[in-house]
């Protein structure tokens, strides 16, 4: 055994991406995926080398308390939050379809939801959770419902989510017993529930679970057969390029990248405890075929002569023991090689720390664990200590005693300007750039990449991750397929030379990818990357594209220009994120602020030390990597997030626009850069196949167009998002009675897609829909606003209606008891496969 100094730099090969499969659960027993839906349920989960799939039977939408002036009362007021009140309290979302409930935000007080009281979520009839809101999100209620799936304000630092997927086959409703103030409401709406069965609060998806708990660390899909790895070293001139070339149709697995003469960003946020006569223990995950295991552990230097003996399973194996104090505190990173006599063919480990002595007491905030198989130091765990991390250091059985402190920390490393300097050149200049099948679809900085576009910032996510420690690697588990070929390239734009660095890429030879890209049915992965200055009175756009895919997710790299003064520096937050698929002229999502996006709360305040603000934290989709503050390249104040959105992926069949403010109306100066994660073809999958337009009275007699009960009136209003500055004048009509027209489609059509623009002023319209005398669902919009009153949604039609028609007939029957249903112009899409562009 030996102790290894602080920051050490390791020389290590890479090639190890099979090491951790033995630590990820396999995908027995889940479902094949529903066509043109994707995996539903917690299929969604287990089917994470899936995501490629494309979606074109469904829709995503959000429920949330935007203000409805497109200003800034998004919350604090409640004003907007409730969509109606019943004898159950306060309605938040509600649909009449067969569907997914994805996503569940709150904020309310920065440190509670409590005052929320009762949430109650009924699917189709039934009452599936009930309960204290603070309570579920604390995981009180048990499996499934436990973090990483639920998290509350000291996981998301001012935030609380719910993350179980659960479907519905004909109705889904939420109700809070009091005003929730802030909340956003994602699901998915199925053409059909062919597939979809109701979520089963009974089923504790123990393996899901498991699978979540290791992000960050362990490849969250199944190994796959026959994987290989390629590697080759990195040491690149200014101007200079790399590539590894793959052959044959497959799909890149797994990427990772070290970097040695990168160092960690010496500003980190951290919270721990500490420790007198007495110490602590947990348990950590490491790989049965280590030849040895590291323990890396993080404290506050500023403690000095801190001693603590280590035992692992019961073994002495080290000393933890730090020298003379660092004046006014500073982090300091010390690491002990546990020999394999001790951990060889063990899949887990009890360590504990044991006081010898101190000037004042023993302090620890983080842990690393690394394997090391096949001569690679490969990261197995990671312990989060500190009171912000409840749920981390409840899974690893955390025990401490003889406690003499716990809180928050804001150090430096001792690493100098000019290594700072150099390490965020190298990641920012640093280009990766994918090329599949003739087509380049990735181009980022590998920091962004990865997760951080601000420096070396400890980033942990379900699909990527960066470990800090030295020569730390670089990780990537987005699956990308390809037909025929692949170039993974590494391009050095930045001035600094690259020098002894490794890249290892691991694929999977698979047949069947080659037929879904070629059908259309799978898309190509794309990480697109822009950076600018914003521009005042226009919104940040994260991706705009045309074609067809799939939108999972952002990094974001934030440099607010707003200096000391009376306006907030962290006033850029204060943007409301607006999603536009295939045109549509209303966001299906439309937000309530920036830290609200990432899903956190208050400018990511951390409440139990202070009201701190801008502190990082991490769950599997969301999380602050990285706040810099007038230091180390950041003028004013600097925030790096990340998004992901798995079960709630955004699907496109002709194009999507997602754009976010920043700071009110878009208001607030800064430099933004981002890495959208998608997949997608550049053919469309949804054509525009007919019009019927109600204001044209020679639309209406080409389509047939009859209605009951028809009022027609103009009207001068605008559309939320975008375009709630533009006002727009048209024709519309509201009717009481059935509306019927007959439109044109294409004959290989696999589903339609209704498109209305109506006037909002009255929520809660319905209409049953009929196909040529055959009922397809309910069209049921709940909400509405007397602001910005033109709206334009969307009601998908399933195949089995349409399939091999030239033409249907629409029927819309408003439902007795609704307000009168509006519509002013109807457009028809017809959903196809589409044809992939040719090389």
């Amino acid at each position: 055994m030996s102790v290894v100094a602080p920051r050490k730099r390791l020389a290590t090969v890479l090639g190890l991406a099979l090491v951790l499969a033995v630590l990820v659960p396999g995908r027995a027993g889940a479902a094949p995926p529903v066509a043109t839906k994707g995996p539903v349920g917690w299929d969604t989960y287990r089917s994470v080398s899936g995501l490629a799939q494309l979606r074109p039977g469904e829709q995503v939408k959000q429920f949330s308390s935007f203000d409805r002036t497109g200003n800034n009362d998004d919350g604090f007021n409640g004003t907007y939050s409730c969509l109606r009140h019943d004898d159950a309290g306060c309605v938040i979302a509600e649909a009449h379809t067969a569907g997914e409930l994805s996503s569940i935000w709150f904020t309310y007080a920065s440190n509670s939801i409590a005052a929320i009281g009762r949430i109650t979520v009924e699917l189709d009839g039934r009452t599936v959770l009930q309960g204290s809101a603070q309570d579920i999100v604390d995981g009180a209620k048990g499996a499934p419902f436990v973090w990483p799936l639920v998290g509350d304000a000291a996981d998301t630092m001012g935030g609380a989510v719910i993350k179980v997927p659960m479907p519905f086959t004909s109705s889904m409703r939420i109700t809070t017993e009091n005003n929730p103030h802030f909340y956003h409401v994602a699901y998915r709406q199925f053409a059909d529930a062919t597939g979809v069965r109701t979520f089963d609060p009974n089923d504790r998806a123990a393996d899901v679970i498991q699978r979540l708990r290791g992000y960050g660390i362990r490849d969250p899909k199944p190994a796959a057969n026959g994987a290989r790895t390629q590697d080759a070293g990195v040491s690149l001139a200014p101007g200079a390029s790399m590539s590894v070339p793959l052959t044959g149709a497959g799909q890149i697995d797994q990427l990772a990248l070290r970097l040695p003469q990168v160092v960690a960003a010496p500003a980190v946020y951290d919270d721990g405890r500490a420790y007198g006569q007495g110490g602590s223990s947990f348990t950590a995950t490491i790989s049965p075929a280590n030849q040895g295991v590291r323990i890396t552990r993080r404290y506050d230097g500023g403690i000095g002569n801190q001693r603590a003996s280590v035992s692992v399973n019961g073994q002495q194996a080290g000393e933890w023991s730090g020298g003379a104090a660092v004046p006014n505190g500073g982090w300091v990173d010390q690491t002990i090689e546990v020999p394999a006599s001790i951990t060889a063919g063990k899949s887990s480990v009890q360590i504990a720390n044991t006081f010898v002595s101190s000037a004042e007491d023993v302090n620890e905030f983080r842990y690393e664990i690394h394997s090391k198989v096949g001569n690679q130091w490969v990261r197995t765990d990671i312990m989060d200590v500190g009171p912000n991390h409840p749920s981390d250091e409840a899974v690893h059985g955390y025990r401490i005693t003889g406690a003499t402190w716990a809180g928050l920390r804001q150090f430096r490393y001792a690493t100098s300007a000019d290594q700072t300097a150099a390490s965020d050149a190298v990641l920012d200049g640093l280009r990766l750039r994918i090329r599949f099948d003739g087509q380049t679809t990735v181009d980022a900085p590998v920091g962004e990449f990865f997760g951080s576009g601000l420096g070396k910032y400890a980033s942990r996510t379900l699909m990527h991750s960066i470990d800090t420690t030295d020569n730390g690697a670089f990780t990537s588990w987005w699956p990308m397929p390809y037909a025929r070929n692949a170039v993974v390239q590494l391009v050095n734009t930045s001035d600094v030379p690259v020098n002894g660095g490794s890249v290892s890429v691991t694929t999977a030879r698979d047949g069947s990818v080659a037929n879904g890209l070629a059908q259309g049915s799978l898309g190509y992965f794309h990480a697109t990357q822009h950076r600018a200055d914003t521009v005042t009175g226009q919104d940040w756009t994260f991706l705009t594209t045309q074609g067809r895919g799939l939108f999972y997710g952002v990094t974001t790299s934030m440099r607010g220009h707003i200096p000391p003064g009376p306006t907030h520096q962290m006033n850029f937050l204060e943007g409301d994120e607006r999603m536009y698929p295939d045109g549509s002229a209303t966001p299906v999502e439309y937000g309530t602020g920036s830290e609200d996006f990432y899903e956190s709360g208050w400018y990511f305040q951390d409440a139990r030390d202070g009201g701190v603000e801008g502190v990082p934290y991490a769950m599997p989709q969301a999380g602050l990597v990285s706040h810099e503050n007038g230091a180390d390249g950041c003028q004013y104040v600097c925030l790096g997030a990340y998004r992901l959105l798995l079960a709630e992926a955004v699907p496109f069949g002709n194009g999507v626009e997602f754009d976010i403010e920043h700071g009110d109306r878009s208001q607030m100066p800064a430099n933004y850069s981002s890495t959208a994660y998608w997949y997608g073809q550049a053919t469309p999958s949804l054509t525009a196949s007919d019009v019927v337009d109600v204001a044209d009275d020679a639309s209406r007699t080409q389509h047939g167009y009859t209605a009951t009960g028809e009022t027609r009136t103009t009207l001068t209003s605008t559309f939320e998002g975008k375009g709630d500055r533009s006002p727009v004048t048209r024709q519309v009509a509201a009717t009481t009675g059935a509306v019927q027209f007959t439109a044109q489609v294409e004959q290989d059509n696999q589903g339609l897609r209704l498109r209305r623009i109506s006037d909002q002023a009255n929520a809660f319209q319905r209409a049953t829909v009929f196909i040529d005398g055959k009922r397809v669902g309910e069209w049921y919009q709940p909400l509405g606003n007397t602001y910005s009153r033109w709206l334009e949604d969307s009601f998908d039609v399933p195949a089995s209606a349409t399939a091999g028609r030239t033409s249907v007939q629409v029927r819309l029957e408003p439902v007795a008891g609704a307000p009168a249903w509006s519509g002013s112009r109807y457009s028809v899409f017809s959903q196809s496969p589409g044809t992939p562009a040719a090389d």
